[in-house]
């Protein structure tokens, strides 16, 4: 028998917190949240059955670690977006729930077990992101492109979206990701450009909406999609001038959705955006040639992905038969 002896922690320690940043700033106000907001509690089999796999492979989605207000019903589907590459991200966005601080050694295996939760579910179409790595070379660049192909090796048939950091300052890095060949590239641009020193202060706007244009220029097949929250204290003309930089950019698909406040020491909730002003912003970015546009306080980058990749493939076919009519 061996016995250890633990001599570092002491009794009464405090659990490190999520957002070290955050742990002395002033609480925020919290807006009651409207009725349309509100969503049930998961509970269902298909949601236990998820969790199970989840777990067993030792992965890590976005679906828990931001909190999404969704995941009931997309887990009780099978539907999860894995987050790779660790549980801690680099940056400290004032609007995320996703634990911040210096990430650990990048798990070598984890394409592989990503791969193997996939074809464990059946997945018809997956989603892929990660945390930002700002202290690896390529920003997991080459990670990224390991889990694209081992998913191809391993369900030939699912079709895959990512959804990336930025790879600020990581030459080199955009090519390494868009080799691998995705079926949809995403970068969320998050917010509008004014509100970036506050919601995203460690990210570039227009770096943003460039990575989302060279994508195209690099493989115009890859379909790319980028999304914002509302009720960060924007103004609606500020909402179109995004949607025309996306479309400069050739964006195909905008997501909008509700901004929902994790703690009192994230970014407060402005005002509940009605679900009337999503259909009108929905009818402006149709408007303005986006092949597909999901708006609603619920949206999310990832929700219904698999359903909106289908409406992609037929809006594209249906832009290209028309203009060649």
């Amino acid at each position: 028998m061996v016995t250890i002896l633990d001599t570092l922690s002491r009794a009464g320690d405090k659990p490190r917190p999520r957002h070290p940043e955050k742990a002395h700033q002033p609480d925020t106000p919290v807006l009651p949240k409207p009725d349309w907001i509100r969503v049930k509690a998961p509970v269902s089999r298909g949601y236990a059955e998820t969790r199970e796999i989840v777990k067993a492979e030792n992965l890590v989605t976005v679906c828990e670690e931001a909190g999404c207000p969704n995941i009931g019903g997309c887990w009780e589907k099978k539907h999860a977006t894995f987050m790779i590459m660790g549980g801690i991200c680099t940056r400290a966005c004032s609007f995320c729930n996703v634990a911040t601080g210096k990430p650990h050694a990048l798990d070598d295996g984890e394409p592989e077990s990503v791969a193997r939760a996939v074809a464990k579910m059946g997945l018809h179409h997956v989603v892929i992101t990660s945390v930002d790595r700002d202290d690896l070379a390529d920003g997991g660049a080459e990670h990224f492109a390991r889990t694209i192909r081992a998913i191809r090796a391993a369900a030939p048939g699912t079709t895959i979206e990512i959804l990336t950091p930025d790879f600020l300052r990581k030459p080199g890095a955009l090519e390494v990701v868009v080799a691998a060949r995705p079926d949809v590239f995403n970068h969320n641009l998050e917010t509008v450009p004014s509100n970036y020193l506050t919601v995203r202060p460690g990210a570039r706007y227009f770096h943003s909406v460039r990575l989302l244009q060279r994508v195209k220029e690099l493989d115009p097949t890859i379909f790319t999609k980028s999304g914002i929250m509302v009720g960060l204290g924007e103004e609606r003309n500020e909402i179109l001038q995004l949607m025309d930089d996306l479309r400069s950019a050739d964006v195909d698909f905008i997501t909008i959705g509700q901004y929902l406040q994790p703690t009192r020491k994230h970014h407060a909730v402005i005002r509940y955006v009605p679900p009337e002003e999503f259909k009108s912003l929905e009818t402006v970015a149709y408007t303005k040639g986006f092949l597909v546009v999901a708006a609603s306080p619920l949206t999310r980058s990832s929700h219904h992905a698999g359903e909106d990749f289908e409406r992609l493939r037929k809006a594209r076919l249906a832009r290209q038969t028309s203009a060649a009519a």
